[in-house]
């Protein structure tokens, strides 16, 4: 089962931790970094806006993605959430099975 990296940013400190805690207690993501002071310029509703984001690197599985695309709308206070997933590849072994255990479906429903 493959291991990603999904990617999404937040708008503060408060909400990443509120989602990061729900994916992992949810099973939905075996470990959550967030990483405060990103600076994100982007085009929205055609204006170019800035802002400064917490990014969240939410380490999963292939097979947790379509639950993931379903939740995080759910958790997410922005209108339309940013979530991008990149397989990892070549990680430590031992690592990326921590990952795949971590985030079992038959787990999620203990």
């Amino acid at each position: 089962m493959p291991v990603v990296i999904a990617f999404c940013t937040c708008p503060d400190t408060g909400s990443a931790a509120r989602i990061a805690a729900a994916l992992v207690e949810e099973r939905l993501a075996a470990c959550v970094n967030r990483l405060p002071g990103v600076a994100s310029t982007y085009r929205w509703q055609g204006r170019i806006e800035q802002a400064d984001e917490v990014l969240l690197l939410i380490k999963t599985t292939a097979d947790c993605l379509p639950a993931l695309r379903q939740r995080l709308p759910q958790l997410h206070p922005y209108e339309l959430p940013e979530l991008v997933a990149v397989e990892a590849t070549g990680g430590l072994p031992a690592y990326l099975d921590w990952v795949a255990a971590e985030t079992r479906p038959d787990e999620r429903n203990e």
